[in-house]
């Protein structure tokens, strides 16, 4: 079996109305993604999605409804699902990049 989740082969998904972008694998019921974003990325509604994972590169924020906190390369994240926890992130340098794993679901 391979343990190892290669994103090299993998093409950029354009998101957030083409703003940010991503790469994504599935696989044993977890969906691994790579995650870029830039100054530019506006998230168009807030986001109820869990997410686990760690901040690769750059630094952001993420405003939980009014709870902004920053969030810088090496750190890791763990966001529960639903809309107590629900969340808008933003970067603060030229690129955010983020690896983060999710359930996975019907709708992505």
């Amino acid at each position: 079996m391979d343990y190892r989740i290669d994103f090299a082969d993998v093409d950029w998904e354009p998101t957030l109305n083409g703003t940010a972008r991503l790469k994504r694998v599935a696989r044993g019921g977890k969906v691994f993604r790579l995650v870029e974003l830039t100054p530019a990325t506006q998230h168009p509604e807030w986001c109820v999605t869990g997410h686990a994972g760690f901040i690769v590169e750059g630094e952001m924020e993420i405003d939980f409804d009014g709870d902004v906190q920053r969030f810088r390369a090496g750190d890791a994240l763990n966001i529960p699902g639903g809309e107590k926890d629900r969340h808008r992130p933003r970067a603060l340098s030229e690129r955010a990049l983020m690896f983060l794993i999710e359930e996975e679901r019907d709708d992505v």
